[in-house]
């Protein structure tokens, strides 16, 4: 007899494909799984076929990925960008699947030959189409690499997981719409916290997006982005980050009339060879206050850590067409500030007015969205 899926996976699956996507009876949906167990892509083909979509798949590896990057050349990856573009041009809905089992195999893949990745298949392939014409949503899966990160059992960061991914997005997502309405009629932004941060920028005009898990699981923030030239000022993060493979501790930039002309971590000359990737790379593109309940502390994966509760991220590159300043780079490098009193608090001041103090809502409308109240 065949053994039984886990409950939670096929909860999660549903949650993907009902929910994230809303996939419809005839469409197409494309699971790309990278290093994720076969027992969940096959449970998201089951759920998806059960609702009438005609599912694809695409399985990849990252250790495959590494030697396919190290040789690579541009005509080697647009020949690849050909076939997958072709294939999310034919879709409708997109589930992107990334497990870790070593987060740093790409770490000594070189900048250079990252960048013609990214300038073929993933701008032609997913800046391109799957996040412009598609119902789209991308997921880490959690193993041992993961749980390590977070510093926790595996057993214990599962269950910390399913929580995580299974939560009530659609409960969230009323919650945020005050927050969008507070965001939409403001004007200059403050964020002040510990050591020298304190920076200023107008986010008029821009438009405010909700994520409630129709794009990312896990999820929980509104993001918008900075007038371009208008980030003045200092910020140092203190979550640490994990970007082309390499781990930057206390990341401290400085901007001046929008553009970033200091920049400081644990790996400085790193950071600052993706700061020069391009012109828009020392602008920023995004601004975005995590509210996920669930996830309380930096575990080094961006899709947790953007969302942790009480936190907000600013982004060096480029912009999203729902919510543009005009920022255009390859580069797109979301970098967190936990304001929580655990890591040293922090204020939050819209036009003047405190609306977060060491990461909990003040204002009467936006206290629903304080942890309590979303668990």
């Amino acid at each position: 007899m065949p053994a039984m899926t886990d409950p939670r996976i096929s909860k999660l699956a549903d949650v993907l494909v009902n929910y994230s996507c809303a996939v419809k009876s005839g469409e197409f949906i494309l699971i790309e799984a990278i290093d994720v167990p076969h027992e969940f892509t096959t449970e998201c083909v089951r759920v998806a076929a059960n609702a009438g979509a005609r599912p694809l798949v695409m399985l990849k590896s990252n250790q495959v990925q590494r030697a396919l990057m190290l040789p690579a050349t541009t005509e080697q990856w647009n020949v690849i960008a050909d076939v997958e573009e072709l294939q999310m041009k034919s879709v409708q809905c997109y589930i992107g699947a990334r497990g870790n089992p070593n987060v740093s195999e790409l770490s000594d893949v070189p900048a250079e030959r990252q960048r013609i990745y990214e300038s073929t298949v993933w701008k032609r392939v997913h800046s391109a189409v799957r996040i412009k014409k598609t119902r789209w949503v991308v997921l880490r899966w959690p193993g041992p690499a993961m749980a390590q990160l977070a510093q926790m059992s595996t057993e214990a960061f599962e269950n910390f997981y399913f929580d995580v991914c299974t939560m009530d997005y659609a409960r969230m997502g009323r919650a945020m719409t005050a927050l969008q309405r507070r965001m939409e009629s403001t004007d200059v932004v403050r964020i002040k916290g510990p050591r020298d941060t304190d920076l200023t920028f107008s986010i008029k005009g821009i438009p405010a997006i909700p994520c409630d898990g129709k794009l990312n699981i896990p999820d929980g923030e509104v993001f918008t982005a900075p007038v371009r030239e208008s980030v003045n000022g200092v910020i140092h993060f203190n979550a640490p980050t994990l970007y082309r493979g390499t781990t930057h501790e206390n990341v401290r930039l400085v901007f001046r009339s929008g553009r970033i002309i200091e920049a400081a971590s644990s790996s400085t000359d790193k950071l600052n060879e993706v700061l020069d990737a391009d012109a828009g790379a020392r602008y920023t593109g995004e601004f975005a206050i995590g509210v996920n309940p669930w996830i309380t502390r930096p575990m080094k994966d961006i899709l947790f850590d953007e969302k942790i509760a009480g936190s907000i991220h600013l982004t060096p590159g480029r912009c999203y067409d729902e919510a543009s300043n005009g920022n255009e780079s390859e580069i797109h490098w979301d970098l967190v500030l936990i304001q929580t009193p655990e890591y040293g608090g922090g204020e939050i001041y819209f036009d003047g007015t405190l609306i977060r103090k060491d990461g909990r809502f003040i204002t009467h409308d936006l206290i629903p969205l304080n942890p309590e109240n979303l668990k």
